[in-house]
């Protein structure tokens, strides 16, 4: 008697091709959760590391650092998708230098830092707020003459979806590069190439944007 074939199972294992498309989805959707948390996980980390560690290495008390105003628009999009909107950001920011760090008798060193802002993000006729709290490691002069920045934190705002793009959610991942100087006394400048994204905490569809914003502050 001839025994009927059976084109959804395999010959050797017995496993049909239905459970096998099955757990490949299952990896797929696994590591599309891993991708997903990943950004979150890093920045979560980094704020534990920075704010939760006793500060072994004493840099000096906690205090204000300076206090700004920053402008700037959206450009190209070297992290992550490329943004659908344009985008105008234009905020308040107060820097704190946090007690971790190590300075050398010429001045030069490493810190930290703990910067704040509160602003409005312009998109086409919408005008959302935005709050943001972004520690960082300084690269530079502990007097502030002219420092490089490296932060990642957590931004909140008041409306994610625009004309022609959608945010994703109000919890937003920040990423930010800057390099400062002071010019003439307290008075200083800088220039901030500044990321922000859902890092994919609301799947798939939301995007980020990158600006590129112009510092006015007054140092301490």
């Amino acid at each position: 008697m001839a025994i009927p074939y059976a084109p959804h199972y395999s010959k050797t294992s017995g496993v049909s091709l239905s459970d096998a498309a099955g757990l490949v989805d299952r990896i797929v959707q696994i590591g599309s959760r891993v991708k997903r948390t990943a950004w979150l996980r890093v920045v979560m980390v980094w704020l534990v590391l920075l704010l939760a560690t006793p500060p072994l290495i004493q840099a000096d008390e906690i205090h204000l650092e300076s206090i700004g105003l920053r402008g700037g628009a959206s450009g190209s999009s070297p992290i992550g998708k490329k943004e659908t909107q344009y985008f105008t950001e234009y905020d308040l920011m107060a820097n704190w230098t946090l007690p971790w760090g190590w300075y050398s008798d010429s001045g030069w060193g490493v810190g930290t830092r703990l910067m704040g802002s509160v602003g409005a993000l312009g998109a086409s006729d919408d005008t959302a707020f935005i709050a943001t709290l972004v520690p960082g490691v300084v690269l530079g002069k502990k007097d502030g003459w002219l420092s490089l920045e490296v932060g990642a934190g957590v931004a909140l705002l008041s409306q994610h979806h625009f004309a022609n793009q959608d945010m994703g959610g109000a919890f937003q991942i920040v990423g930010d590069i800057a390099l400062r100087a002071k010019v003439y006394r307290g008075i200083g400048v800088g220039y901030w190439f500044h990321h922000l994204s859902d890092a994919s905490l609301y799947g798939d569809k939301g995007r980020g944007f990158d600006l590129h914003m112009i510092e006015l502050s007054y140092r301490f």
